[in-house]
């Protein structure tokens, strides 16, 4: 089947794709966009996290059909241009990225945090974050960096 879908801004057509491939498929290995991984392909780490029609999901579970006319964003749509998204910086800034296996769907649902709620408490990061695993870094550095992310979009208001 032919698949018609918006990936960060631009239309994409993914041709001969079989029923039981997923959107996380159809993005790194016909699309070309990498940062979205591959780890469980049971929804339960987090870690290829997309937008589909602004609603963060495990782009490992939604068949690729399911995009269909949809717009998705991914990890590398959040970054604009040649700067990155407030919240991919203090992820640098932090040191909140290790191996970076994780980081991709962290920084979706980092971004789909502060998109909600402007001053997340650490509670609040803690259980956006509930569906990410990360095996490197403790989490703390990125609780660090997510709430320096918001302070800094607050701040810009």
């Amino acid at each position: 089947m032919r698949v018609t879908f918006t990936v960060n801004g631009r239309e994409e057509i993914a041709d001969d794709v079989w029923e039981g491939e997923s959107l996380l498929y159809v993005l790194r290995e016909r699309v070309g966009l990498p940062g979205s991984k591959n780890a469980c392909e049971q929804g339960e780490c987090g870690s290829c996290t997309v937008y589909l029609d602004g609603v963060p999901v495990c782009s490992c579970l939604v068949a690729a059909g399911q995009a269909e006319g949809r717009q998705v964003r991914t990890v590398e749509g959040l970054a604009e241009e040649d700067r990155l998204d407030p919240v991919q910086q203090a992820f640098v800034e932090c040191g909140a990225v290790q191996c970076g296996f994780c980081t991709p769907g962290l920084l979706v649902q980092a971004h789909d945090l502060i998109a909600r709620v402007e001053r997340p408490s650490d509670a609040e990061i803690r259980e956006a974050l509930a569906g990410n695993l990360c095996r490197c870094t403790g989490y703390e550095k990125i609780i660090e960096a997510v709430r320096l992310a918001a302070e800094r979009k607050a701040a810009a208001g």
